[in-house]
């Protein structure tokens, strides 16, 4: 009896400090076509199978948002949860993985600036309990512009910027990392280069955008790692599958297992120790209320 009540406790101690430290972790592209949402479904199949419990935040209205990706029917999100009290039960997806959970929130992060006191309150309630024991947040965050506060939604978590090898990537990748370094204050980037030939081309592309961006924005920029090109992983995606499901040692499906680690391997931001999500949000609905 004693061992069992000393077991729970235990128990109980890791449930609260995996709370403590959860990693939101941003992930975005200049635009749309980039693989932000490839990326962040094969990732977090990656650190699923590494043994953490995942929390996608789908914030994309497109078809090409995670959801979609994954071929699962969103009847219900995070808005009906805030105006017709709507359970965790009823909006979460599940991709037949049990420690991968995927919460649309798009229309949620777009009404927020006409929600009142007791709607926003209830909506850091329903992010406390989606990202209850989760290890790790991603936010697939919706493509970059100007009048989006989706841009702000987590200006001191990490945030993952994914690009390709072309120059329009690298244009359009260097003018979003200004817009967030002076509009946001956001200092730190990590770069994922997506659909590189090889890792030197990658890191290839990577020092073309670091390299101004150091330069002219005095910002830290850092290499997180790349996707190869890879047809397997065209193929999954046809399939509406991680890689890793279906083809497990496909050059892709490593690389994303390394990408996993790399990303595991970064310090925790200063908000991660004080909340994790509800925190973030917080701060974010402060600043919508300052700018309405």
């Amino acid at each position: 009896m004693q061992l069992e009540r000393i077991t729970d406790q235990a128990e109980g101690l890791r449930r609260l400090l995996v709370r403590a430290s959860t990693r939101v972790i941003t992930v975005a592209a200049a635009r749309t076509g980039f693989g932000a949402t490839s990326v962040v479904v094969n990732l977090a199949t990656a650190l699923a199978r590494a043994g953490k419990e995942v929390l996608i935040l789908d914030e994309s209205q497109s078809h090409d948002n995670v959801s979609n990706m994954l071929a699962l029917k969103s009847h219900h999100d995070l808005l009906h949860a805030v105006r017709r009290g709507k359970t965790m039960r009823e909006i979460m997806l599940h991709d037949g993985s049990q420690n991968i959970r995927i919460l649309p929130v798009a229309r949620a992060i777009q009404a927020l600036p006409t929600l009142c006191a007791q709607e926003r309150e209830h909506l850091l309630e329903s992010l406390a309990e989606a990202s209850c024991d989760v290890d790790v947040v991603l936010v697939d965050a919706t493509a970059y512009k100007e009048s989006d506060i989706s841009g702000s939604l987590a200006p001191n978590q990490p945030l993952m910027l994914v690009l390709n090898s072309t120059a329009s990537a690298i244009t359009e990748s260097y003018a979003l990392i200004k817009r967030m370094a002076m509009q946001d204050g956001r200092q730190n980037f990590g770069i994922v280069v997506n659909k590189a030939c090889n890792e030197q081309a990658a890191r290839l592309v990577f020092s073309n955008v670091a390299q101004v961006a150091r330069q002219h924005l005095q910002v830290r920029v850092e290499y997180l790692g790349y996707i190869p090109f890879d047809e397997k992983l065209k193929r999954a995606t046809q399939l509406c599958r991680p890689v890793l499901d279906v083809f497990p040692t496909a050059k892709s499906a490593l690389a994303f297992g390394e990408l996993g680690r790399n990303l595991m391997l970064l310090p925790a931001a200063e908000s991660e120790e004080s909340g994790g999500l509800p925190n973030m949000m917080q701060r974010l609905i402060r600043q919508v209320s300052t700018l309405n």
